[in-house]
């Protein structure tokens, strides 16, 4: 059943994009500064108006855009090739195919809002300002990880991105109380709360969606739906797949998430009406991830390699993005060259870092647990075998 519909959605959307041409666009030095292009019609829910359609693109966004998916889509390549060396352990969930959806809402962020998601956390780490050598020698294990290698995968912090977390759907209701705490504060700071859709069915979300309705929490409650939840397509484990009508009396809003522009859009949109104190929305982005679930999932017992290769195809999002730069003269074929050039480069240098840069030592064990502990004593083996806690480094997000 899913296969049918996304097949017949790749097919709706190529064609749309080949239908995409510039509205105007304006010329300097032989190459345009900035184009216009119409997206795919937004879906609404409880909202009488919803974003525009008409999106325009400067250049100079346009090559941020096209470099940080590139980054993104290489990064994650190296962490499944480090993964099969088994230099990276345990669990690891690749973004590769999703990164329109990270790229898009970070354009729209201010440097105030806040963003929280679930495991599948690589990419969102790089977008909110942690290197490829930070991201790739914390799932190794490393010290110049950006959690001194504790966190792995999973677990991936920095200033305003409150995690990775591993358990499926716990980001929810803590999204909702990072947007409490931006409230509270007196800002018109927004959450982004991002889940999958295999997480849109715990009760915890709608706990979560009914105390940010009662009190106007100024939260994003995003779906990013990529088809399938481990390997279980959407048709079979939601009597309701239309995820962004699912918060009821909260409104919604359905994103095409392989369209970097309309995720930008439609996330400024979404912040606009929850920084106005109107309270809590639900956006859907319909997504793809090429990968398995995880590293241990082949991603091809449950789906047709032809329906992987049909969405590479049709709806990649950064070969979709780098035709549109290319017909509308944004770039030239050499400018995205030379950008994959350097991305490459980047990675390369970065995963020679995340092999041989040192671990951290056994003394860091109990080492930044708290922010400030009231009993620095940490339980050991046993109750009677205590440790010390130690304080290393500044807190993240301690406000």
């Amino acid at each position: 059943m899913f296969s049918i519909t996304l097949r017949s959605l790749g097919r709706q959307v190529h064609q749309q994009n080949k239908s995409l041409a510039p509205l105007f666009t304006y010329s300097k030095n032989g190459l345009n500064t900035e184009a216009s292009f119409d997206t795919k019609p937004f879906k609404l829910h409880k909202l009488e108006e919803g974003p525009s359609t008409s999106v325009t693109l400067s250049r100079q966004d346009a090559l941020k855009y096209y470099k940080d998916m590139q980054m993104i889509r290489r990064m994650e390549t190296a962490a499944g090739n480090l993964y099969k060396e088994k230099i990276i352990r345990g669990f690891c969930h690749l973004y590769s195919g999703q990164e329109a959806c990270c790229v898009g809402m970070r354009a729209s962020m201010r440097s105030y809002d806040a963003v929280i998601t679930a495991y599948r956390a690589h990419g969102w780490t790089y977008m909110m300002g942690v290197d490829p050598v930070g991201v790739l020698a914390e799932l190794t294990g490393r010290s110049t990880g950006c959690a001194r290698g504790k966190g792995g995968s999973m677990h991936m912090y920095v200033k305003n991105f409150y995690g990775g977390n591993g358990i499926v759907g716990a980001q929810q209701p803590l999204g909702a109380g990072v947007a409490l705490a931006l409230k509270y504060q007196g800002t018109d700071g927004v959450c982004l709360t991002l889940y999958g859709d295999g997480a849109a069915n715990q009760g915890q979300l709608y706990e979560a969606m009914n105390i940010a309705q009662l009190w106007k929490l100024p939260v994003i409650f995003i779906c990013e739906n990529n088809g399938y939840g481990m390997g279980t397509s959407v048709d079979r484990a939601s009597a309701s797949t239309n995820y962004y009508t699912r918060g009821d009396y909260v409104p919604g809003i359905w994103v095409d998430g392989m369209d970097v522009l309309a995720v930008r859009e439609a996330t400024r949109f979404a912040i606009d009406h929850c920084a106005t104190g109107k309270g809590p929305m639900v956006m859907e982005v319909v997504t793809y991830r090429y990968s398995g679930h995880s590293m241990s999932d082949p991603g091809t017992s449950y789906r047709s390699r032809d329906e992987i290769q049909e969405v590479r195809q049709t709806r990649d999002p950064i070969t979709g993005f780098r035709e549109r730069m290319l017909s509308t003269n944004l770039a030239t074929a050499d400018e995205l060259k030379d950008i994959d050039q350097e991305v490459r480069q980047v990675i390369e240098d970065a995963v020679k870092r995340a092999k041989s840069d040192k671990e951290i030592g056994l003394e860091e064990l109990t080492a930044d647990i708290s922010c400030n502990p009231i009993d620095t004593r940490v339980r050991g083996v046993t109750a009677f075998d205590t440790l010390s806690h130690r304080r290393l480094g500044p807190a993240v997000n301690n406000h």
